[in-house]
């Protein structure tokens, strides 16, 4: 898709590359390997610190038996995709720097950024679905049954991203008509229409689940004050028992979650192929940085997740992993 934006806004009927200046280009010589820029070092380098550090996730997760907890799941997921949307920035970088662009390999990067960030998106939903269920739910969260429907729920999931990230290898493209493109070439603007739309809507189920947990977590935080007779006038109780520190963390990742995605959906729907390049570069930006940032506010924030990294970088110093119920993400 995606890092190679749609050539429009520059020289649309030219067909020449945004980022590389004419003199650097001859459309009468046959296509050759344009030089290389701080464009391509810097997609190489973002794409392997991503397929590092997702790949650190998901290998600790899979490998450790004592973390087979839904939320668990839920964040190996989270990091297969932001793993694969890795791959698919090194590949583009591979593809446009070091053998000659061809249609199939715009697609294949295509197709493999749309799987990745869509099954990112819903394992991020998937996330906070978990958080609220383990608050609301709190008693019976965590059994084998809610396992097994975490892994059902996860397997229709990237189910359904490997579907919609088919589509421009199944012609839904448009290499062979310019005039149907997108802001984000090779993709048609019906496709990324749609894919946007169901990103927004994505995000708002996202923030409505968080919205529950706050009102879920407020309401167990009074019925233990009421409880223990604890409710004083001046110091609410949730403050005094870290709830000030729980909430900044909230807003850290909302902010985090919104201001990552949401620029890019809106830009896919109002944008059209006549847009400058820059316009999508700047939104899609962030929404691909959000795979080099969820590790960080998702996985390695779990206590569960640091512990058994510390135990395999120093396993004389530290204990080993013990199963835990409802862990806090």
């Amino acid at each position: 898709m995606i890092l190679n934006i749609s050539e429009t806004g520059w020289e649309e009927s030219s067909g020449l590359d945004p980022f590389f200046p004419p003199d650097h280009q001859d459309t009468s010589a046959p296509p050759k390997l344009p030089p290389l820029t701080i464009w391509g070092v810097a997609l190489c380098v973002s794409g392997t610190l991503i397929a590092t550090e997702n790949a650190v996730v998901v290998t600790t997760i899979l490998a450790t038996p004592a973390l087979r907890a839904p939320v668990f799941l839920l964040l190996a997921s989270l990091g297969l995709a932001d793993l694969l949307a890795g791959v698919a920035l090194i590949l583009h970088f591979l593809f446009q720097f070091c053998v000659e662009p061809s249609a199939w390999s715009e697609l294949l990067t295509s197709g493999l950024l749309v799987t990745s960030l869509t099954a990112s998106l819903c394992s991020l939903m998937g996330v906070a679905l978990d958080r609220y269920l383990s608050l609301s739910h709190a008693l019976t969260y965590g059994s084998s049954q809610s396992r097994r429907r975490a892994a059902s729920l996860l397997l229709l999931v990237w189910l359904g991203a490997s579907i919609i990230g088919a589509g421009p290898m199944m012609g839904w493209h448009c290499l062979e008509e310019p005039n149907s493109c997108s802001v984000a070439r090779p993709l048609t603007r019906t496709y990324l229409s749609l894919l946007c739309g169901g990103f927004l809507v994505v995000v708002m189920v996202t923030l409505q689940l968080y919205a529950g947990i706050c009102r879920v977590a407020r309401r167990h935080a009074h019925a233990i004050a009421t409880q223990r007779h604890f409710l004083p006038t001046s110091q609410p109780y949730a403050s005094r028992h870290g709830g000030g520190r729980g909430f900044s963390r909230l807003i850290l990742v909302l902010s985090v979650f919104v201001g990552c995605w949401m620029p890019f959906s809106l830009w896919g729907l109002l944008g059209d192929a006549s847009s400058p390049p820059l316009y999508t570069y700047a939104t899609l930006v962030p929404a691909a940085g959000s795979s080099l940032l969820n590790p960080l506010l998702y996985s390695l924030r779990n206590k569960d997740i640091r512990k058994v990294l510390l135990h395999a970088c120093c396993p004389h110093r530290s204990s080993p992993p013990h199963t835990h119920p409802p862990v806090d993400v």
